[in-house]
């Protein structure tokens, strides 16, 4: 069963005692769902295009628990903690599996436009 993600950019990131108080509280909002840190504001090099801010990664075992653990009431009475202080955009995605060929992504994009021609 592929991972799943939730991404953030947080963008003019400054401190606050609710800041504080939100990564304090964090971990234990995420326990419940196995979700993990894997990145979180680490040193950031951009090399292609513009990001700036920081960048935050956590880990779920699979979609269904990173949807659990963002739309949980846990989650839910701690975020304005950030909210109110960090501009952000935050998404969900699911990773592939360990057999994930972009072969066969090139290949159904290539199916689905009539007009193509090599």
């Amino acid at each position: 069963m592929p991972a799943a993600y939730a991404i953030a950019h947080l963008r003019e990131s400054r401190p606050h005692p609710d800041v504080i108080e939100y990564l304090e509280r964090i971990q234990a909002t995420l326990d419940p769902f196995q979700g993990r840190f894997i990145v979180h504001c680490g040193r950031l090099e951009v090399i292609e295009g513009t990001w700036p801010g920081d960048a935050v990664l956590i880990g779920f075992p699979d979609a269904e628990r990173a949807r659990g653990w963002y739309t949980s009431p846990a989650y839910q009475e701690i975020l304005p903690l950030r909210t109110n202080h960090i501009e952000a955009d935050v998404i969900l995605v699911e990773g592939v599996g360990p057999d994930y060929d972009p072969v066969q992504r090139a290949d159904a994009l290539r199916a689905a436009d009539p007009g193509y021609t090599p």
